[in-house]
């Protein structure tokens, strides 16, 4: 036996010993990240299973999966998710996410099916798989930003701020999303004094000026007075249907009357009677015509409005803080068309 193994006190010993402790552990190494692949791989199935439902229309419980199928489903779920079939979009990510390994990219497929489940309403469905993504991958600003989003539409915007803490760890600029969830927490606290939140509106647009929109029309909630010294008919394009549809009992005439927008305005709504100078020179076609039409007794027009995005470019039938489609902040552009007038009173005030 000594002839066939080194002396312990040989140089070959040492060598050997160290040979075999580098075999054990890479053995025992390898075994555990197997243990943990699929460990790993069972949780996700699990937390997955907690997703499957009735809604997920077609039937991929037969199919069988070829990693060739993953870009045709993987464009057809998001077809389905642009035309607003989320449940279809939804069954697609599912499948895929529960039958391709982690490179190919199954934390993508994850990412798109929380993206689904937000823009479909499922907000905690949404919540559940963003955590469950930075638990891996904590580093992931895209995540971190829509988690943060799905906090902010469920009004715990407790949380929501807790989200910039890692996003300024990556150097991330939160300035001005800091100042929007400042405005949205404004609105909904119901015990700040209404002195405290027009001073704090205040501050905010003078921070932010992209936030123009959002200020004034928080401020015309809590403050008419205040809203009217606030608001810049330079500006006028940026709040025109807000202004369109204020009930004459909360416009400022002083202000009203010294400007030509304002003016041309409210002289196209009706509640002015008297066609002064510098009415119809506003710069808003839609509204200069409405006001030069009334002017020659045609008085049957009326504003209608429709809200694009600057940044994805969709439009909608209603006004947002945050885009449905691509959820950018302060990015609402006010379209204004010349319809039909319908039924009103004959409100006025000179």
């Amino acid at each position: 036996m000594e002839q066939i193994l080194p002396a312990y006190n040989d140089p070959l010993f040492s060598i050997l010993l160290i040979v075999t402790l580098g075999l054990i552990i890479a053995v025992l190494t390898y075994g555990w990240g197997m243990y943990r692949q699929q460990k790993e791989k069972g949780n996700l199935l699990k937390f997955l299973d907690k997703f499957d439902s009735s809604e997920c229309a077609l039937d991929t419980n037969t199919m069988p999966f070829e990693i060739h199928m993953l870009k045709p489903l993987t464009l057809l779920a998001k077809a389905f998710e642009t035309s607003g079939e989320y449940h279809k979009a939804i069954s697609i990510y599912l499948y895929l996410i529960k039958n391709i390994s982690e490179d190919t990219g199954k934390s993508e497929l994850m990412e798109r099916l929380a993206n689904t489940y937000l823009h479909a309403g499922f907000l905690e469905r949404s919540r559940s798989i963003y955590t469950d993504i930075l638990r891996k991958r904590p580093r992931n600003a895209k995540v971190l930003y829509q988690l943060g989003i799905v906090y902010e539409m469920m009004r715990d915007y407790k949380k929501a701020q807790e989200i910039f803490t890692p996003l300024e760890l990556l150097n991330e600029d939160t300035q001005e999303l800091k100042l929007f969830l400042d405005m949205l927490q404004i609105q909904a606290n119901k015990s700040t004094s209404i002195e405290h939140k027009i001073k704090r509106l205040k501050n905010i647009l003078e921070e932010e000026p992209k936030l123009y929109r959002d200020v004034i029309s928080a401020m015309l909630r809590f403050d008419i007075k205040e809203a009217w010294e606030h608001i810049d008919p330079a500006r006028t394009n940026e709040i025109l249907d807000i202004l369109w549809f204020l009930p004459n009992s909360q416009l400022d005439l002083d202000i009203i009357l010294a400007n030509k927008e304002l003016n041309t305005l409210y002289y196209a709504k009706g509640y002015l009677q008297k066609f002064s100078e510098g009415v119809g020179e506003s710069g808003i076609f839609a509204l200069d015509i409405l006001a030069i039409a009334r002017k020659n007794g045609f008085d049957e027009g009326e504003l209608y409005f429709s809200y694009l995005c600057k940044k994805c470019k969709q439009s909608f039938p209603m006004s947002f803080k945050r885009c449905p489609n691509c959820m950018a902040i302060h990015s609402v552009e006010v379209e204004e068309n010349i319809g039909k007038d319908s039924p009103k009173t004959d409100y006025s005030l000179l």
